[in-house]
């Protein structure tokens, strides 16, 4: 053994930060594992870290009995009061030393393999402790390597793994670059702890205001929602408990410097800030910003929002490829469907003429209908009577008959428009048969019989006169 083992203890303790009877548990382990391979499995050992002399002594029990049954683990009385206790009696379990010195060196290196596997198991729960509390944070390391498209990222104690999905688009490292990244999972593997980071999160934006904005971080000002299309473009919702500070100014800074950090730190991705309103309609105007909207319908069941734009508005309000109207949609958590008001407009005309094509469905009932979310007579007709009986300024005694008249409506519209297939159809196989007929005729036409001077055996044609 070591000659001065609680000088190795500490230290191993405050270089990986190990609880110091974890070591001394791991080497009375080893120990006994060694002892056991050197003297027998037979044998009861026990092991035990001493630490005025700085050892770990191991002792074998033996048990005093009349007759020695097994050798290994019995001793007699005699045996006992000559070697080990001169008070010895029959049923005493008494410890007596080994030597440390038959550890051949098969023993003592599963001892060492054994203390570091040990040790190795207490750091990695350490670390896995130390970080499973911190997922959701902002955390800053370096390039370590680049595993595949993966990017290996030394944190410090241990190192972490920010995935190729998790990485903004174009955005390039080297080994060495200092990197800021969100904690996005902790997990306990096999292999030890391991840690996922992501860069497009968008809890890393969040974390990035706290860390740019003092009242965000005070709790002034409050970040109520963010969504991103990282490399792209970003939306964040925030909202002031202090009526004489304005949230959207505080994101920005004066001259825009502190969002124009963010920016930076996200390489460039352009970022809306939304002052956040509980009116969800208002709230949903003010993140299709820049757009203007003109007039929202609310279908709060299907928490969906159909949004109407000015014509000229509506390619702002999607923004590109859609982009404008994703991150809208995904920062306040309604579905939306924005659409230019000329298309809404012809839309409406249709919806009341399909409405209006019901007998007994004038123009009043037929608004009252369209403005509850009805727009044709299929789905009128398709409705139940309770659904129906919601809408207002249709008496509850006109729903069934609205009702029946739509479905027989719509049958009789199906029956015509079958009606009309089958003739469509009929005419097609008519139109045909007579393509086919004509082909038949002029192939008949092409297959007369040659004119009598090219026909076979004529005289003419023969080589003498």
């Amino acid at each position: 053994m070591l000659p001065d083992l609680n000088r190795v203890i500490e230290q191993v303790s405050k270089e990986k930060g190990i609880d110091k009877g974890i070591i001394i548990a791991a080497l009375e382990d080893a120990m006994l594992s060694a002892a056991r391979r050197t003297f027998g499995l037979e044998h009861q050992i026990e092991a035990k870290f001493n630490p005025d002399i700085g050892e770990v002594e191991l002792f074998e029990i033996k048990t005093v009995v009349d007759e020695v049954t097994e050798p290994a683990n019995h001793i007699t009385v005699k045996d006992a009061k000559a070697t080990l206790d001169p008070d010895a009696e029959v049923g005493d379990e008494l410890l007596s030393k080994l030597s440390q010195e038959k550890f051949g060196r098969i023993a003592a290196q599963a001892a060492k393999q054994n203390i570091i596997q040990r040790v190795r198991e207490a750091e990695r729960g350490i670390i896995f402790n130390e970080f499973k509390d911190r997922k959701g944070e902002l955390f800053s390391g370096i390039v370590q390597r680049f595993e595949r498209k993966n990017i290996i990222v030394n944190l410090g104690r241990t190192d972490a793994i920010l995935p190729e999905k998790e990485q903004i688009p174009r955005e390039r490292y080297r080994q060495g670059d200092r990197i800021r990244a969100f904690i996005l999972d902790v997990e306990l593997t096999s292999k030890g702890p391991q840690i996922v980071l992501s860069r497009t999160h968008p809890g890393l934006l969040i974390k990035l205001f706290e860390q740019e904005v003092p009242e965000i971080y005070e709790g002034i000002v409050e970040v109520k929602g963010a969504a991103r299309e990282p490399g792209g473009r970003a939306k964040i919702a925030v909202y002031s408990n202090d009526s004489d500070v304005d949230p959207v100014g505080a994101c920005v800074g004066m001259r825009g410097t502190r969002v124009q950090s963010v920016v930076q730190e996200l390489r460039g991705e352009k970022i809306d800030i939304v002052p956040w309103t509980q009116d969800q309609a208002e709230y949903v105007c003010r993140a299709l910003s820049p757009a203007k909207v003109s007039k929202i319908i609310m279908d709060e069941d299907e928490r969906a929002m159909e949004v109407i734009v000015p014509d000229d508005q509506l390619s702002l309000a999607i923004g590109k490829k859609g982009q404008n109207v994703r991150l809208a949609s995904r920062l306040t958590g309604w579905r939306l469907d924005v659409r230019g008001e000329a298309e809404a407009e012809e839309e409406a005309r249709n919806a009341r003429a399909s409405l209006m094509s019901v007998p007994g469905i004038g123009d009043v009932t037929a608004e009252l209908l369209y403005q509850h979310g009805f727009k044709s007579s299929e789905e009128l007709a398709s409705s139940d009577v309770d659904t129906v009986a919601q809408v207002d300024g249709v008496s509850p005694e006109k729903v069934t008959t609205i009702i029946a008249s739509a479905q027989k409506h719509v049958e009789q519209k199906r029956v015509e428009a079958e009606a009309r297939a089958a003739a469509e159809a009929a005419a097609a196989a008519a139109a045909a048969v007579a393509a086919a007929e004509g082909a038949k005729d002029e192939g008949a036409a092409g297959g007369e019989e040659p004119p009598a001077g090219t026909a076979e055996g004529d005289p003419s044609e023969e080589g003498g006169a």
